[in-house]
């Protein structure tokens, strides 16, 4: 497998919806929007109810718009969090330890911006340091941090892998992410159990043979 990914960080302009800039780590652009009141999400809710032909006032739904909108301020968290921020505590008392990185099968779940339908899979994340090192759970932390937005799966994998390789400046950062897509088992082309790979090479992993196989053959690719 040697599934590269040649977008960009931000394939269109995103921006706060806090109604604030993104920190300069995430910010593309200095457009901001106007966040919604927690009325009004809910109205929608309503909206798309009513349109999918049920009635929100009935017993079972009255309750619906208001867990919904719970609900999507979990999903969507990761905007209101600067991944950077995760890395910026490092350690360099390692005993001069330079060998490669590996956190695998992270557990992954996010939502395809197209149809607002979730995607659940893994991710696998390594980097050779160089002189430091950051915890553990930071790397999955940004990893929970973007797959908290409205992704696809190609930027996801570039998100993860370049924030990692601009904050740690390590000798290179390897991602890869398997996921299955509910709007391709449930919606459209109806093919369950279909996985869709992505991966992001930077550094020695992309330059080197021998490092890019170690990686594959630690996550068991």
């Amino acid at each position: 497998m040697n599934v590269s990914s040649n977008v960009q960080d931000d394939l269109s302009s995103r921006v706060s919806v806090t109604g604030k800039p993104l920190k300069s780590s995430e910010r593309s652009s200095e457009e901001v929007i106007e966040k919604p009141s927690r009325e009004a999400a809910e109205q929608a809710v309503r909206t798309l109810i009513l349109w999918a032909g049920d009635d929100p006032d009935r017993e079972g739904l009255e309750g619906t718009p208001a867990r919904v909108a719970r609900s999507y301020g979990e999903f969507f968290g990761g905007y209101e969090q600067d991944p950077a921020e995760v890395l910026k505590t490092t350690f360099s008392e390692v005993e001069g330890y330079d060998e490669m990185v590996v956190v695998r099968d992270i557990p992954l779940m996010s939502h395809c911006e197209h149809h607002m339908v979730p995607f659940l899979g893994k991710a696998h994340v390594a980097y050779l340091p160089d002189r430091r090192v950051v915890g553990l759970s930071k790397l999955a932390r940004v990893v929970e941090i973007y797959a908290r937005r409205l992704q696809i799966q190609e930027k996801l994998t570039v998100q993860i892998a370049d924030t990692i390789n601009r904050e740690l400046k390590p000798k290179g950062v390897a991602v890869v992410i398997e996921a299955q897509h509910q709007c391709m088992t449930m919606r459209g082309v109806h093919k369950p159990g279909a996985d869709t790979i992505t991966s992001r090479m930077l550094g020695a992993f992309r330059t080197k043979d021998a490092t890019r196989k170690e990686f594959f053959s630690l996550i068991g690719r």
